[in-house]
């Protein structure tokens, strides 16, 4: 598929400030008179947002990986289809909160699942979608846990795994200099908002 818009995804580290981040630039975007969409993952359908509730409900914490894993695979699947393709088609810029790198960070490197395994899976879930532009927020893993209030239940598993996400996220970023962008997320919130906005609109113009 041929994109005429231009596809801005959020990633980072539990208590980074991405999901704040990826709202100030869509309000931003806006006032600029762009025509933009702002979507989460996982959720973003009313499937997607079902799918949500069960991977992020701490009531099961048996679940296993390979559920999780496939939950979120599934959740982006008919956020690609429903919301994300339509959009790019008509021009839209997408901003959206987590993306096929999360799956990468939190159920390659954080779970253990095989990193080949899971980018085969991504193409056959977000076909030949790719992020033109990836904030990566990121943030020391204890100041990033301890900024989270109420903790779900990814947040709230073990330390070391929250070590190795972060450490993945940094990975991916080496691998994809041209796409990532990394800002420091303890920053002060103005700074990081005029980094970003300046990425953008550099790009964009």
């Amino acid at each position: 598929m041929r994109k005429k818009g231009f596809f801005i995804t959020f990633e980072g580290p539990e208590g980074s400030g991405k999901s704040t981040h990826a709202k100030r630039l869509y309000n931003f975007l806006r006032k600029k008179g762009y025509s933009v969409i702002l979507l989460r993952e996982p959720g973003g359908t009313k499937i997607s947002e079902e799918i949500r509730e069960i991977l992020l409900d701490k009531r099961n914490k048996k679940m296993d990986i390979k559920t999780e894993t496939l939950l979120y695979l599934a959740s982006r699947a008919q956020l690609v289809k429903e919301k994300i393709v339509p959009a790019l088609r008509k021009g839209k810029i997408v901003i959206l909160d987590r993306f096929h790198d999360s799956t990468l960070a939190y159920q390659g490197y954080g779970g253990g699942i095989n990193l080949r395994f899971l980018e085969e899976l991504g193409k056959f879930v977000n076909g030949k979608i790719i992020p033109d532009l990836t904030f990566l927020l990121d943030i020391d893993t204890h100041k990033g846990l301890k900024r989270c209030g109420h903790k779900d239940r990814i947040e709230e598993k073990p330390f070391s795994f929250h070590q190795r996400v972060r450490k993945g996220y940094l990975e991916l970023a080496k691998k994809n200099p041209k796409r990532f962008f990394i800002i420091r997320g303890d920053k002060e919130i103005h700074f990081i908002e005029k980094k970003i906005e300046e990425k953008v609109l550099e790009i964009l113009s």
